[in-house]
């Protein structure tokens, strides 16, 4: 009706005041504010309760209330890898009350695989942003006696390390990077998520696992694990005497090529872990989203919460993540059929 009325005026030769055009542009951020509050966004976790991706959407969820006004409710729909959860955000109706926390990396590779079950185009999804994208570490037993990235290169027996199911970014992480250094690896699959692993790493029946740092820091702080390698074109603070994946690298006899293909690895990690809806949200809900999410992330209550639990957070805004997306599904084509192997289980 605003609309009407003002074209009326106008018609009638009538003049308004700048105040008064300027003050409709507006009317779509308000009206984004006024439809989420009091209404209920679901907010879909694609793991079992337990576990960082589960702990970073119940620390999000009351600071994403205070900016939306809805209510978040928590939804976890664990099951295929993550694939299940990120199927199910990416077929919700695009009303914008939909939301979900995914592994982006595994969704990628998921996709360029054509993974059976893979439902969605990563690239589609409606991006709020970037919580985290976490260092990948390999992790190992203390007890196991394999400390160092030459313990695992000496050995004559293969040694066990432990992964998620096909596709998920644990046995992917796992199967390339031993190609490139060619371990002596044998890779138990089958794990539903990282915290059964370290159990088997505990009775020692794996040596270790791949995973981010945000997951292995409780146990390394504990004592049980430590930290052989690491992704990054420079070493974590918190683990200044670890090497990374580049360094080690460079010592290899087909450096540059083993080097192509870490380059493309670590492009898929920078995706982390995004919060995204369906497609299709409208633009005013969409970018009412993102703002709330960047706010979100930047409050003080959350961000207090979040290094009392050692969960690191790293934001990228809903664009940028929609770049990223683009740039980590389109790899060179010998990269592309090698990850393709990895997680058809060829490697």
């Amino acid at each position: 009706m605003r609309r009407v009325f003002l074209t009326g005026l106008l018609s009638l030769g009538l003049a308004l005041p700048m105040a008064g055009l300027l003050h409709v542009a507006p009317v779509k951020a308000e009206d984004a504010a006024s439809f989420y509050k009091g209404k209920k966004i679901k907010f879909i976790v694609p793991y079992k309760p337990g576990g960082g991706y589960d702990d970073y959407a119940r620390l999000l969820a009351p600071v994403m209330e205070k900016y939306t006004g809805a209510d978040v409710e928590i939804l976890n729909k664990g099951g295929a890898g993550g694939m299940t959860g990120a199927n199910e955000i990416f077929r919700s109706p695009g009303d914008g009350l939909t939301i979900g926390i995914i592994n982006g990396s595994a969704m990628i590779t998921n996709e360029l695989a054509e993974i059976k079950g893979a439902a969605y185009k990563v690239a589609e999804y409606s991006y709020l942003g970037r919580v985290t994208a976490d260092t990948r570490v390999m992790s190992t037993s203390v007890a196991s006696g394999f400390n160092t990235y030459d313990s695992l290169k000496a050995v004559k027996e293969p040694f066990k390390v432990g992964a998620t199911g096909l596709g998920g970014s644990t046995y992917v992480d796992t199967v390339i990077i031993g190609k490139v250094f060619e371990f002596n690896q044998d890779v138990i699959h089958g794990f539903d998520r990282s915290g059964p692993i370290r159990k088997a790493m505990k009775r020692g029946d794996v040596v270790g696992m791949w995973g981010s740092w945000g997951s292995a820091r409780k146990t390394v702080k504990s004592g049980d694990n430590q930290i052989v390698m690491q992704s990054g074109k420079k070493r974590h603070k918190d683990m200044p005497d670890t090497p990374t994946i580049r360094e080690l690298v460079k010592s290899l006899p087909n450096a540059d090529k083993a080097m192509k293909i870490v380059v493309g690895w670590e492009a898929l990690s920078a995706v982390g872990r995004p919060i995204a809806g369906p497609p299709g949200i409208p633009a005013d809900r969409l970018a009412f989203l993102r703002d709330a999410f960047a706010k979100a992330v930047a409050d003080e209550e959350f961000l207090g919460k979040a290094k009392k639990a050692k969960r690191a957070v790293d934001y990228a805004s809903g664009d940028e993540m929609s770049e990223l997306t683009k740039e980590a599904t389109d790899l060179p084509d010998d990269v592309r059929k090698m990850f393709i192997s990895a997680i058809r289980g060829e490697l």
